[in-house]
């Protein structure tokens, strides 16, 4: 098991034993290196590698159909696993799972009041300009990220102020 050339000489079975492999193990791998399977996955993960760089959003349904146009048989399972293992995703976003419950509602009781018959309403009337200002922030997810859409109302004046992006 000593290199070609190496003054000291282990024994296999003393090698193995310290390396925590088998003497079975090791003599397969003497025998052949490396497997077909091993060899064909590597050279079908190098053309994925290839594919995926031309165009990143192509899932791997989309890579198997590339990989036969390039002249290697492989089914969508085995590109599956080859995908997996390489670590190659296609950039698009996925299906989000389900939203977490909302948290709690903020200023819930904000110009509220209860009328005759027990139920909660709001006033949202002002007598003069700048007396009740209204709010809302709402956040949509887009592919480069988070676009937030922020509105402020004077109520009175009748005027929407528009924020403006720098």
């Amino acid at each position: 098991m000593a290199a070609t050339g190496a003054r000291i000489r282990v024994p296999v079975a003393v090698a193995c034993r310290v390396l925590g492999l088998s003497t079975q193990g090791y003599y397969k791998w003497l025998n052949e290196p490396v497997s077909k399977r091993d060899y064909d996955d590597a050279h079908a993960i190098n053309a994925l590698h290839e594919i995926h760089e031309d165009d990143p959003t192509l899932g791997y349904r989309f890579l198997a159909d590339e990989l036969a146009d390039a002249g290697i048989t492989a089914s969508e399972n085995r590109v599956h696993r080859l995908c997996r293992i390489a670590g190659i995703r296609a950039s698009h976003a996925g299906r989000r799972g389900k939203a977490g419950k909302p948290g709690p509602r903020v200023h819930d009781d904000l110009l509220a009041y209860e009328d005759k018959h027990g139920r909660v309403c709001h006033d949202f009337t002002a007598d003069a300009p700048n007396a009740k200002w209204l709010t809302d922030i709402t956040e949509h997810p887009t592919g480069e990220g988070k676009l937030y859409l922020l509105v402020t109302w004077n109520h009175a004046a009748v005027r929407l102020l528009v924020p403006r992006r720098h």
